[in-house]
């Protein structure tokens, strides 16, 4: 096999993903350390050790939100559902809308992140919930 074949066949489009959120991380907690370009010479191995460690994490949390929000969609279209149906789209709009109202506020992305993803998480919920009683009751009902 060559290199070019077994490239190919490892490499998938979503790992630039994973680059650049590796840089977002690494980048951001660098930018954080030093005020400019005159600055990088001060950068120690701790500092730059610190930057891999935010960069990893930061693909740690792409995977982990991705990987859910992919998975809900997933398993709302196996179970009959359609991705422009209302119960899917209510979680995924309250996250959106938390997320802009949070770093409105904050102005802190990573907070606006976590506040729109835990959002959707308890919205998911309670609407899977809310479906749930209501397809119950339109079962029981002659």
């Amino acid at each position: 096999m060559s290199l070019q074949s077994a490239l190919r066949d490892r490499f998938r489009p979503w790992y630039l993903l994973d680059v650049a959120a590796f840089l977002f991380g690494a980048g951001g907690s660098i930018w954080r350390t030093v005020s400019g370009f005159d600055e990088l010479d001060a950068l120690t191995t701790f500092t730059a050790v610190t930057a891999v460690v935010y960069g990893l994490l930061a693909v740690v949390v792409l995977r982990f939100t991705v990987g859910n929000l992919w998975s809900y969609a997933v398993e709302y279209a196996n179970a009959g559902g359609r991705w422009s149906d209302l119960p899917f789209l209510v979680p995924v709009g309250g996250g959106l809308a938390v997320v802009a109202v949070t770093y409105a506020v904050t102005e802190s992305l990573g907070a606006a992140a976590w506040a729109g993803f835990w959002s959707f998480a308890v919205i998911a919920g309670v609407v899977a919930v809310a479906v749930s009683l209501a397809a119950g009751y339109r079962e029981a009902s002659p």
